[in-house]
């Protein structure tokens, strides 16, 4: 009979040790998160994840990069816009409290039947997400979004969230917000944008680097008559 091997020692405490650390550092960086947005109830970002990001990519890439960034109160974007964006992206946000169960039920379904998968994501989670993720996807960056999403709706509440995210969204290549992508796309301020405009605007958010407005027609069609449905 051989002799029983020694037991290793020390690794068991090196592992807890490790593992407590993690722990430890995540809970400070939902901390940090969570206290962002309590700070953006009253303070304006003065950037996001997805600003940060796109400038890394260039500075990679060796491209040069040109940020347009401009942060205006809700009142001086117009109602169609706001109105438009909601339709698009979100028509139960004013009904739920961060997460459409509805719409998550549905695109479950779809991807059981193997039909084409759909976003489900709300305003707020896409808020979340440009400010703290940028555009990548994993199962943690989701585990922390879904944390996330109940802090900003009980911090924020649904005009504030509206608010930013209108103004840091992005639009096109470096526009980023409401104001920027008028300007950009229709040579106009964000207050001035009319129902056609601002349904076009609306169709590319969920592509905005390859989408252009005036390439929008049925989508922008679809949008108008959303509206119209909602009472807008």
């Amino acid at each position: 009979m051989q002799p029983a091997l020694p037991r290793r020692k020390g690794s068991r405490p090196i592992l807890k040790f490790f593992v407590r650390w993690l722990l430890t550092g995540v809970a400070l960086l939902w901390l940090l998160a969570a206290l962002t947005l309590l700070a953006a109830r009253w303070i304006d970002p003065p950037s996001t994840a997805v600003h940060d990001q796109r400038r890394l990519q260039a500075w990679i890439q060796g491209k040069p990069y040109h940020e347009r960034y401009r942060f205006i109160p809700l009142e001086q974007i117009s109602p169609d816009l706001q109105h438009a964006v909601v339709a698009s992206e979100d028509a139960r946000f004013y009904q739920h409290h961060g997460f459409d169960w509805h719409e998550i039920q549905i695109a479950a379904e779809d991807d059981l039947d193997g039909g084409r998968s759909r976003g489900a994501s709300t305003i707020t989670q896409q808020l979340v997400k440009n400010l703290f993720f940028g555009t990548g996807r994993s199962i943690l960056r989701k585990g922390a979004e879904v944390t996330l999403v109940p802090v900003a709706e009980l911090v924020l509440g649904k005009r504030r969230i509206l608010e930013i995210y209108l103004n840091v969204v992005e639009w096109g290549p470096g526009i980023y917000g409401a104001e920027p992508a008028c300007r950009y796309h229709y040579g106009t301020a964000a207050r001035n944008i009319d129902r056609q405009q601002a349904a076009r605007l609306a169709a590319i958010l969920p592509a905005p680097l390859k989408r252009r407005p005036d390439r929008m027609n049925d989508a922008s069609t679809r949008i108008l008559e959303r509206m119209r449905q909602m009472g807008w």
